[in-house]
């Protein structure tokens, strides 16, 4: 029984790993830039400057929430912007509570995107990118194969 289930992880792994690679690559981009911001001097001033750079050419419907929320509150943002870069990255690196994980990763790429106004197929709007894999490996048992969620599913279905 046990060679049968071995056997059979190891043809699911196989077949998917073209997913688990994306995973694992989103997870990677996500902690190498999550302790980027972490690691700078003044990444709440940084964050300001780019929200406040971005302004004009932000999306008119979300302008109000830069202007009344994000600008002011800039110093609360940044810790939390910087923080869960690193823990979605790490979330998708483990494949652990990896449908939560890349659905917050793209409500927050949603809101980057956002912030910078760019049209949906602008060539310099990587935004947009990051959300469709997101929404991908959250729409998909990502991380069911090379993951903590495959272990640990049975314990706990909400990762199921």
């Amino acid at each position: 029984m046990m060679v049968d289930r071995i056997s059979s992880r190891t043809s699911v792994v196989l077949r998917q790993w073209p997913i688990v690679m994306l995973r694992v690559y989103t997870g990677v981009f996500f902690v190498y830039h999550g302790i980027g911001k972490l690691r700078q001097d003044d990444f709440a001033g940084g964050l300001a400057g780019f929200l406040s750079s971005s302004l004009e050419s932000s999306f008119s419907f979300y302008r109000p929430f830069i202007e009344s929320v994000a600008l002011p509150s800039a110093g609360i943002f940044a810790p939390l912007v910087a923080w869960g870069e690193l823990a979605i990255g790490l979330a998708l690196i483990l494949g652990l509570a990896t449908r939560y994980a890349a659905f917050i990763g793209a409500f927050m790429v949603l809101n980057f995107w956002f912030a910078k106004g760019l049209g949906f197929f602008a060539g310099a709007n990587h935004d947009v990118v990051w959300f469709v894999i997101l929404i991908v490996l959250g729409s998909i048992p990502a991380g069911k194969t090379a993951g903590l969620d495959d272990g640990l599913s049975d314990r706990l279905p909400f990762l199921r």
